[in-house]
């Protein structure tokens, strides 16, 4: 099994060409893999760019004719996403690492984020000290900052590469598994500040019970990477209290989880529980960073660095009528469990965001759309021990059926 080492050679070749030799230093085999397209390599490769760009289904020589820098990076992140998932589907990767600014970045983080978690994967770039949810996604990608421009090798560039080929080799020669861990069945949950007591003593529940419980902080990157697992296979059962990430989604906050949350259970068939957990919500940064259009809306000030808004009535029908829908259309053990006293901390008897008649818009849209899905409201809060007890013994019943 070999690294593959991502980088455009016609301007990052002598980096690259460094990183790979210490790399086989440590004894550790390399595939250079060059994701250029206009000048000419300035070392060679072993994966050509003709190479890369035909796994993308496309000519080379068609992109330099065409001097479309665009469309050419979109090309070469193509391309390799194919070669980099055939390799590992053939057992010949053993990790992957990338060298670039915002192209090179581009490209090279494609090729991780079609890997499994697990698979080391160390991107050195130019823009690692900014927002970089873009380019992580729901993987374990290590970014590391470049410091300075990749433009030819220096005492930081050089410092740099070296501590990304140490990084890698350690991530490879270092593995260990926990082998209790893996066996046991895996609970993905969802949760947020608001409704961690109800999160809490679920887990509890669940890992006295035998299950391993990931808990995901519902904050879109989150439940991105749940999605992502569950799609992966690894993830047993699903106890989704907090889906809050649906309604930043629908109204335009800073937390979506994007359109298929609440999509991967249903098409795996594994048992899942579904709650209503912070649909009260959709959340912003600091206060000055809200849109202008929500100025008459209803805030809560959490901390300095987000604002919480209460949905409105009609937003709450919109996702009910989502969660119905996605409901009805999963293709395993289901249920939907609803909290008439409140779906978070903020959202009970005399709290800022308490609304009967939006909880009622929600459950009702719920109701009407879930087509043959059980649907139980419970008298409680969701945050009572009582729920949380009544969600988790509903999917251990689900997984005692289906095992």
């Amino acid at each position: 099994m070999t690294i593959y080492v991502l980088a455009t050679l016609d301007t990052k070749g002598p980096e690259a060409a460094l990183v790979c030799a210490r790399l086989r230093e440590l004894d550790l085999p390399v595939t250079l893999v060059d994701t250029g397209c206009l000048g000419e390599p300035l070392t060679s490769a072993d994966i050509s760019r003709e190479a890369v760009f035909t796994a993308g289904g496309v000519s080379l020589s068609n992109f330099r004719q065409q001097n479309d820098r665009g469309a050419a990076i979109a090309a070469a992140a193509r391309g390799v996403e194919v070669l980099v998932r055939r390799a590992w589907d053939e057992k010949q990767l053993s990790g992957i690492l990338a060298i670039g600014g915002s192209a090179g970045t581009t490209i090279g983080t494609a090729a991780m984020r079609v890997l499994p978690l697990g698979v080391p994967k160390v991107m050195v770039s130019t823009l690692a000290s900014g927002q970089v949810r873009s380019y992580v996604r729901d993987k374990d990608i290590l970014m590391l900052n470049s410091v300075v421009d990749i433009a030819g090798i220096n005492r930081i560039s050089r410092q740099i590469l070296n501590e990304a080929a140490a990084a890698i080799a350690g991530m490879i020669k270092f593995r260990r598994r926990d082998e209790a861990a893996q066996d046991r069945p895996v609970i993905a949950a969802t949760m947020f500040g608001v409704t961690t007591p109800c999160v809490q003593h679920a887990r509890e529940i669940l890992e006295r019970a035998g299950y391993e419980v990931l808990v995901f902080h519902a904050t879109g990157n989150g439940g991105e990477a749940m999605e992502s697992l569950i799609r992966d296979g690894l993830i047993a059962g699903v106890l989704d209290i907090t889906t809050t990430e649906l309604a930043d989604e629908l109204v335009g906050g800073i937390l979506s989880a994007g359109p298929t949350r609440l999509t991967a259970a249903g098409e795996r068939g594994i048992p899942q529980v579904i709650s209503v957990g912070a649909l009260d919500m959709v959340n912003f940064g600091p206060r000055e960073t809200v849109p202008a259009k929500f100025g008459a809306r209803q805030f809560y000030q959490h901390n300095a660095n987000v604002t919480l808004m209460r949905t409105t009535p009609a937003e709450n029908t919109a996702l009910g009528e989502e969660i119905g829908r996605k409901a009805a259309v999963a293709k395993g053990p289901i249920e939907i469990i609803l909290p008439r006293q409140g779906v978070s901390a903020l959202d009970r008897a005399g709290g800022q965001f308490d609304d009967s008649a939006a909880r009622e818009q929600l459950f009702a849209a719920i109701h009407q759309h879930c087509g043959a899905v059980p649907v139980t409201e419970l008298d409680h809060h969701i945050n009572d021990s009582a729920f949380a007890e009544a969600a988790t013994e509903r999917l251990l019943r689900m997984l005692t059926t289906r095992a």
